[in-house]
């Protein structure tokens, strides 16, 4: 089984207010399917509320980010699945639930995560 990324930018959804309640319930019906399934991991978005920081291996915090990963928020959520074609499907009841295309993403193998 290989674990995959499935998020989008919060950008992406452009979603009038009133439409928000049934994104968001059709959002936890995916997520509900995921879990009963058994190859939901976990998930959830990003609290834009609070700032990032970047630590030093010294363990310094400094009110910084990568500059590549200025830009990051929105949604996300992994599940572990038999095969990209697998993610795929997945990836596509989530955007239509998000209403939103989603960036689907494998993470590499490694016995020891």
């Amino acid at each position: 089984m290989t674990k995959f990324l499935i998020s989008f930018p919060a950008s992406a959804m452009n979603i009038r207010g009133e439409d928000m309640p049934a994104v968001s319930e059709a959002a936890h019906e995916v997520i509900r399917d995921a879990k009963a399934a058994g190859v939901y991991v976990f998930g959830g978005g990003i609290n834009e509320d609070v700032a990032p920081v970047m630590v030093a291996a010294d363990g310094t915090v400094a009110t910084d980010t990568c500059l590549q990963t200025r830009e990051i928020n929105g949604g996300f959520c992994v599940l572990e699945l038999p095969s990209r074609d697998a993610a795929v499907r997945w990836a596509a009841r989530i955007a239509t639930a998000c209403r939103c295309p989603q960036e689907l993403r494998e993470f590499g193998d490694d016995p020891e995560s």
